[in-house]
């Protein structure tokens, strides 16, 4: 089991502080999308110096949770939690670097803290309209104040929320690293494939939220672009990408003018 160490103490306290301010950008303060997978993930994996391993955790995840938006009533899991979480699991969980199984071993993990992170948010939202509730009964000049604690208040807490379950869930996974050294050697295989197939996932749930006929034609569009200008007339991978792309962007203009 790895040792917590004063360092690695000090880390987690560091990446639980800092996934805590950036968590407060899904819907407390800001919403820059700074707390998306793809941007929290390498963030997270430079502070920690694998910034391979949060490329890895923030694409992967990013494509799975891409959809899942929180609107109205709806609460949705928490991806910055599990996006850092996994990405700090895998970098400090290995003492000579995250390897891709390791790196699924630990997606896995984040997978797990799905519905906590999901009960914790919808507590949290239930407290924050309790405050709102107060403040709006208070009348007079001291609304205004009041209204201003009760912000306060409901940010602190969504901060605390993220910042509490990161201080559980890093460690937890971190030594449940330990476990994962003992399995037998078809196991880091198997999760090294599941890293490499995890995208396919996510593009299915893209691609089930989409209507089949768009999907049809922006898949035609890119897949006819990419033979005409990269087989045909072998125009460099990147000029290929930004083609296909220029293509589904008038492809989309098209259907917006069109509706």
């Amino acid at each position: 089991m790895p040792a917590f160490d004063m360092h690695i103490i000090l880390k987690i306290l560091g990446i639980a502080f800092a996934g805590g301010v950036i968590g407060l950008d899904r819907t407390a303060v800001g919403q820059f999308m700074i707390s998306q997978p793809i941007v929290v993930g390498p963030l997270t994996g430079w502070m920690l110096g694998e910034p391979a391993a949060g490329i890895i955790v923030g694409a992967a995840l990013e494509l799975i949770w891409v959809l899942d938006m929180p609107v109205g009533t709806f609460v949705p899991a928490d991806a910055t939690i599990g996006t850092v979480s996994a990405t700090a699991i895998a970098a400090l969980g290995a003492p000579y670097g995250a390897t891709l199984p390791l790196i699924g071993f630990s997606i896995l993990l984040s997978t797990a803290m799905v519905t906590m992170t999901m009960k914790a948010e919808g507590a949290v939202r239930t407290w924050n309209s309790r405050f709102s509730e107060k403040a709006l009964s208070i009348s007079g000049p001291h609304t205004g104040s009041a209204l201003f604690r009760a912000q306060c208040a409901g940010i602190a807490l969504f901060f605390l929320k993220s910042f509490v379950l990161y201080c559980i869930f890093i460690p937890l996974g971190i030594a449940a690293t330990g476990l994962y050294r003992h399995l037998p050697s078809a196991f880091p295989r198997a999760l090294s494939l599941f890293v490499k197939l995890l995208p396919l996932v996510g593009v299915a749930l893209v691609v089930r939220k989409l209507t089949v006929k768009s999907f049809d034609q922006y898949v035609l569009a890119g897949f006819a672009t990419a033979v005409l200008f990269g087989q045909l007339m072998h125009v460099p991978g990147v000029v290929v990408l930004l083609l296909t792309a220029a293509v589904g962007l008038i492809g989309v203009r098209y259907s917006e003018r069109r509706s």
